[in-house]
């Protein structure tokens, strides 16, 4: 069942198409990625979304039902810019933007200095916001972003200004939240952690979903004919192989195609033959960098033809 059906959306801004003919579903009780570049129409998505956008045309539906002002009343949006009032206190913040959905009282303060303590806020809760770092600004406005208790949770570009400690805390609870049935849209142009974390996705770029659907079927669908490898050694001869389609260097390993599935088995032979050593040899595997990359490129070719 899905929580939420995204059908023909479309949004202009003068002559720039930001989202054109968007459509993707939302299955329940899962954290879904919207993913693309910077400026591929993530955000105007997400403010059509949440009516801060008014569509040009089509329909979203939150469980059946087309959304309304009771819609975004019960949504918990972190967005990708920081909406806090810098003069406030940290507490007074918290209090604040859960006062503005509709819960106040004892449990809420309870709940506010619980996750302060957890992502180590506790004695900075008289703070004013702006004497914060932006990392811990950041984590402010996550906590705001969750502490009304919201079944539908959307983040734009979540762990951007923290350190690799607190994206993994914000990692933990965001995947407690989906344990706790929560709905979680996730937007990020960071494809490494989107893999990592999403059950679901669409992939847009130049405001088109080019890709959308499990993330278990795409990478199944994509990885083939693919090899990630992990080497010590030169592997430029691969690159006069008739077999071999493809090789991206992505730093810390490489991604070879081939042309048929078969040839996966000849290439391991043939870097065990040139002398390299292979540290890490998966077959059948891609990333969703690499599937971005190969698509994104597929639309630029498409549109210059």
């Amino acid at each position: 069942m899905n929580a939420l059906e995204v059908s023909n959306l479309s949004k202009t801004f003068g002559s720039v198409k930001a989202v054109d003919e968007a459509n993707f579903e939302v299955p329940e009780g899962s954290i879904f990625g919207l993913i693309g570049r910077n400026g591929a129409g993530k955000t105007t998505t997400l403010r059509l979304i949440l009516s801060i956008y008014l569509p040009d045309s089509g329909k979203i539906l939150f469980r059946g039902k087309e959304i309304d002002n009771t819609f975004r009343d019960s949504v918990g949006y972190l967005p990708e810019e920081r909406g806090l009032y810098k003069k406030m206190t940290v507490m007074d913040t918290l209090l604040f933007f859960a006062e503005v959905k509709g819960k106040s009282g004892k449990a809420v303060q309870s709940r506010a200095l619980d996750y302060l303590r957890k992502f180590n806020l506790y004695d900075r809760r008289n703070s004013k916001i702006e004497d914060l770092s932006k990392g811990n600004q950041q984590k402010i406005q996550f906590i705001a972003t969750i502490l009304h208790d919201p079944d539908f949770i959307i983040l734009d570009e979540p762990f951007s200004g923290l350190d690799p400690i607190n994206i993994d805390l914000l990692r933990q609870i965001i995947l407690e939240k989906k344990e706790e049935g929560k709905v979680i849209i996730f937007s990020t142009h960071l494809m490494d952690y989107a893999e990592k974390m999403v059950d679901h996705l669409a992939m847009i770029d130049h405001g088109k979903i080019i890709l959308k659907g499990s993330l278990a079927e795409i990478k199944s669908k994509y990885s083939q004919r693919n090899v990630s490898i992990t080497f010590d050694g030169d592997i430029s001869f691969l690159r006069n192989q008739p077999f071999v389609e493809k090789i991206t260097d992505f730093g810390n390993t490489t991604g070879i195609r081939v042309k048929e599935r078969r040839d996966t088995q000849k290439l391991l032979k043939l870097l065990v033959e040139n002398n390299v050593t292979v540290t890490q040899f998966n077959a059948n595997e891609i990333s969703l960098q690499e599937i971005f990359v190969e698509l994104a490129e597929d639309d630029k070719t498409e549109e210059a033809a």
